[in-house]
């Protein structure tokens, strides 16, 4: 679509009237101008109800980018096992300003994943695990809990939290864990918290329906499960030593985890890859299920146009432009990214 043709579907003021009930015509239009990084004019417009200014440009994820071109193939790169630095160095940008662009990125794609996973289809088959990685250095470690759809490989929750590593008593490693420890305080174990709130996100998709869980034989989750699901759920519980093959039943997740550390470098052990905070290692994992849920296919068997989310019914195969084209600003109400026109928001889409 070009610029010229786009109709503002709401205010972008949250506190106008036009932004939650917008009439025909709130706006009108008060000329153009022609930014440096685009071959066509930006429309500008002007709310009736407040008067407040915007553009085209508002609503666009690139908003204030000078090179807005690079955002789908930066997404690209850091979803393919490219470095950071590596990515900063193949489209010619500054180091600081790929970090800028893939925070925002990230941001921007994580709050697309909780807009479009609204609800869940009736009796899912669910599996969780917990895989791990480290902050900077091994004795660091952090926790990633993943709950993901069985049958279609939807990545419906992931998280990030630092736990304290274990190690026997006399042991080297608990040597070493207690030098670090003596210099930088004890490291406190957020795993459990982390877990909590996967499966709280969990809770509020299902909204008392029933589903089964699948999940490895560590206690804590059965505990959990009981207190939060009642009998609303079936936790299936299965061996972690099983062999990791199509016939075991975490396979879904054991896939999902094996993709993690084959596209993001951050998961790659003993390089200068791995993510140094785990805030930052949030925002790489909120990239690479937004590439894993809308872009990729659920199989390397299945057609291209065959994701998760074409599968579950939320939305039609997303290119990575399409992916970083709409601001997602105001959650549901925010304009679907597969939206040519610009004038169906989530909420209008999903219904």
């Amino acid at each position: 679509m070009r610029p010229m043709e786009f109709e503002p579907p709401r205010c972008p003021n949250r506190h106008c009237e036009a932004h939650r009930e917008p009439e025909p015509r709130f706006y009108r239009r008060v000329g153009s101008y022609q930014p440096r990084c685009r071959n066509e004019p930006i429309p500008r417009y002007e709310c009736r109800t407040c008067g407040r200014g915007f553009s085209y440009q508002t609503f666009r994820m690139d908003y204030r980018d000078r090179r807005p071109h690079d955002n789908a193939p930066l997404f690209c790169a850091l979803v393919s096992g490219t470095s950071l630095r590596q990515a900063a160095r193949n489209l010619q940008l500054n180091c600081n300003s790929a970090q800028m662009k893939f925070r925002k990125l990230a941001r921007h794609v994580a709050v697309l994943n909780r807009s479009l996973i609204a609800q869940l289809p009736p009796n899912p088959v669910l599996c969780f695990d917990e895989a791990e990685s480290f902050e900077h250095r091994a004795i660091t470690p952090v926790t990633i809990p993943v709950l993901v759809d069985d049958y279609t490989k939807l990545v419906i929750a992931i998280d990030v939290a630092a736990i304290r590593r274990v190690a026997k008593r006399g042991s080297p490693r608990r040597r070493r864990l207690e030098c670090y420890e003596a210099v930088n305080g004890k490291r406190l174990d957020r795993g459990r918290n982390c877990v909590r709130r996967v499966l709280g996100r969990l809770q509020r998709l299902l909204a008392g329906a029933t589903a089964v869980l699948v999940t490895d034989e560590k206690t804590s989750y059965g505990a959990e499960c009981r207190r939060r699901f009642g009998d609303s759920l079936r936790h299936v519980t299965i061996s972690s030593r099983l062999p990791r093959t199509r016939a075991n039943p975490l396979f879904s997740v054991n896939l999902t985890e094996a993709m993690m550390r084959d596209n993001n470098s951050r998961l790659r052990r003993r390089s200068w890859c791995v993510s140094k905070r785990a805030r930052m290692l949030q925002l790489q994992l909120a990239l690479f299920s937004a590439y894993r849920n809308w872009h990729r296919p659920r199989t390397n068997f299945d057609p291209a146009e065959r994701t998760p989310g074409a599968i579950l019914g939320i939305c039609p195969k997303l290119e990575l432009n399409e992916l970083v084209a709409w601001r997602q600003d105001w959650r549901r109400r925010s304009i679907h990214p597969a939206s040519r026109n610009g004038h169906q928001t989530i909420a209008q889409w999903c219904a």
